[in-house]
């Protein structure tokens, strides 16, 4: 199933989006972290009314924000997961990638899905795009083995990991340029993890202006979906609502010849095959 955040007549919870509109779903929960926190019982009991409901109310009229709003924590990321765009950042920075790069997002990063990316100039003139599969956790996880990793997430989302090129390569550590206000933006809603399948098996592209930047397929990671699980939870417990971003495929800004940023007026579109397309106008301050 999908499930969306929206706002309507006022109001804001969860929702179910079917072909025909989408159901609200505020009876079984008051957000998305409430429901992936209570558990299968209430998952299969939004399923149950949003398949069953006979109205609907029409997707455009009502507004999508980020599936979770406001994360519990900082959002898990995983660097340079994809081997070419590995290869691509390692000419551009003289740098060789080794271990799985880990840093995280803060939670005032995440951005609703057709939300409006902001360039200050006095903050960054080097802001980049990086299209990336996101994993909704849906059951606490410590000490989980990659062969059943993928029974502990809830569902998937896309996700840009955009980012401040100019802060990010001012040190060896990546969090400062990957921690701008408004600079994750995610949707437009979480596909449950049965109607995805594998992971492993799914097509990414990045546009600017209608022009694609980057196209890839989640089984070019590096590190799957099903390691990451089990490498963060060897060392800490993810919790139900947690998000763990995957990494992007070549293509990006940075690595291009000349060096490509966004800038105000263009418009950032991410798509991810069986999730959706999220799109963010980027604007001047």
């Amino acid at each position: 199933m999908k499930l969306a955040t929206i706002e309507f007549a006022g109001k804001t919870g969860i929702a179910m989006v079917r072909e025909d509109g989408v159901v609200r779903l505020d009876n079984v929960a008051p957000d998305m972290q409430t429901l992936i926190q209570a558990g299968e019982p209430h998952w299969d009991s939004a399923r149950w009314m949003g398949q069953s409901a006979r109205e609907t109310i029409p997707l455009d009229q009502v507004r999508l924000l980020a599936p979770i709003p406001r994360p519990r924590k900082n959002i898990f990321a995983l660097g340079r997961n994809y081997a070419e765009h590995a290869k691509e950042a390692a000419n551009a920075r003289s740098e060789l990638a080794g271990a799985p790069t880990i840093f995280s997002k803060p939670p005032t990063t995440v951005n609703s899905p057709f939300g409006n990316l902001v360039v200050d100039p006095d903050v960054s003139l080097q802001v980049d795009w990086e299209v990336e599969l996101a994993v909704i956790i849906g059951k606490r996880a410590r000490k989980i083995n990659r062969i059943n990793a993928l029974d502990y997430v809830f569902g998937y989302t896309v996700l840009n990991d955009v980012s401040a090129r100019d802060l990010q390569t001012r040190t060896s550590q990546f969090f400062i340029g990957k921690s701008v206000d408004g600079y994750c933006p995610m949707g437009p809603w979480i596909v449950t993890a049965d109607e995805i399948g594998d992971p492993q098996n799914l097509d990414l592209t990045c546009r600017v202006n209608g022009i694609v930047k980057q196209t890839g397929n989640t089984r070019e990671m590096i590190y799957t979906v099903a390691y990451m699980i089990e490498d963060l939870s060897r060392v800490l417990t993810l919790e139900p609502g947690d998000i763990l971003t995957t990494g992007t495929p070549a293509g990006v800004g940075f690595a291009r010849k000349p060096p490509e940023f966004l800038q105000p007026g263009d418009v950032l579109e991410s798509e991810i095959e069986k999730i959706g397309v999220i799109r963010n106008p980027v604007v001047g301050v």
